[in-house]
Order: C-alpha cells, then sequence, then structure tokens
C-alpha cells in the first residue's frame, strides 16, 4: 500500500476577485421576540444612545421601536434584517420626537430683562423659619403630620392620606384646621 500525498503548494494562492462574496455567517433566525430582545438588546440601546444624549431617553427610544417591531413580528418574513428594521425603526422615532418638539420661544421686540429680587436678611429670615417651626410644633400631632407632608416634604392630598391611611377628605379638613390656627399664631402676625 502506497500513500499518495497532496502536491504542496509553494506559491501564494491566487487573490479572489474583490466581486467575489465573501462568505459570511447566516444571522440566526429567532424563534420569538423575546428570544430576538434578550439576544440583540445591548447592541440595539447602543445605536439609541447614539441618537440621544440621554440615556434614559435612548432607553424610552428602544423601547417604542422594539414596540412598533413586536406589532411588525408577524410580517417580517426575514429574520436577518432585523436589525436593520429595529434600526428604522429607531431613527424613525427619533425624527418623529424631534418634530413634535414644542418651541417655547417668541419673537419679541426687547429683550426680557431678569429682574432680581432682593434677597432678604438672612437674620430675618432665620426668624422667620424658627418661629414658623415653634407655630407647627404647637400643632396637635395628627395635623402636624399632614402640614409638615403636604408642604415640607411636597406630597399630594392623596399621597398624604395614603401614607396616614386616612381619607383625603379628613387630609383637607384636618390642614385646613392647621393652616387656621398658624395664621393665628400671635409669633407668626408678628414676625410677618
Amino acid at each position: 500500500m502506497t500513500a499518495t500525498l497532496a502536491p504542496v503548494r509553494t506559491s501564494a494562492p491566487e487573490a479572489t476577485p474583490r466581486s467575489a462574496a465573501v462568505a459570511r455567517p447566516a444571522a440566526p433566525a429567532y424563534p420569538s421576540f423575546a428570544s430576538y430582545v434578550r439576544a440583540r438588546q445591548p447592541v440595539l440601546l447602543r445605536t439609541a444612545r447614539s441618537l440621544t444624549s440621554n440615556p434614559c431617553d435612548a432607553e424610552d427610544l428602544l423601547q417604542t421601536a422594539l414596540a412598533k417591531t413586536y406589532v411588525a413580528w408577524d410580517r417580517i418574513e426575514d429574520h436577518r434584517a432585523l436589525d436593520g428594521y429595529v434600526r428604522r425603526a429607531l431613527l424613525n422615532t427619533r425624527t418623529s420626537q424631534w418634530r413634535k418638539r414644542k418651541v417655547d420661544e417668541f419673537v419679541c421686540d426687547e429683550l426680557p430683562e431678569h429682574r432680581e429680587t432682593p434677597a432678604g436678611d438672612p437674620a430675618e429670615q432665620q426668624a422667620l423659619h424658627d418661629a414658623m417651626w415653634r407655630a407647627i410644633t404647637k400643632l396637635p400631632a395628627r395635623q402636624r403630620a399632614m402640614v409638615v407632608l403636604r408642604y415640607y416634604e411636597d406630597l399630594s392630598e392623596a399621597q398624604t392620606a395614603q401614607v396616614l391611611g386616612v381619607s383625603i377628605g379628613t387630609v383637607k379638613s384636618a390642614v385646613s384646621r392647621a393652616l387656621g390656627k398658624l395664621r393665628e399664631d400671635p409669633e407668626l402676625r408678628h414676625t410677618a
């Protein structure tokens, strides 16, 4: 038995012409929309971030484009072109956002000058602040809690009611009574 060996090439292989197609691996077909999103979300998010300056806006933009893709999922025949479809949806959505943007600029003959309000005396401001806290501490505990939640924590009436476990009407009436007591406080009248 004799083995035959293939001839050894000593010269460089012939260059392939530029027009010859380079074999690329086929893009995977995605069985479901969820599998596509899991596989491609980081790449698509980078694309969205390149279209916006805010990362949160980029996430919103991607979600909108993915929602449009989900609606069209059954109509998309070639799943190898999904990235292109989503990128086009990203770009179209961003363009629509630009067009819908409301411009708050108004033409006027004179430029409006910013009027600076004179800053009050810091000692007077501190005295008013201290008097307000003393007056608030005189309120009953429930009214005090509602006033603090409404005006210092800036919660709505519904949020205050939820935190305290009472109805919205209770919050409204208690805060009204508390504000009446604060208006009648002699120390606050004197300071104001």
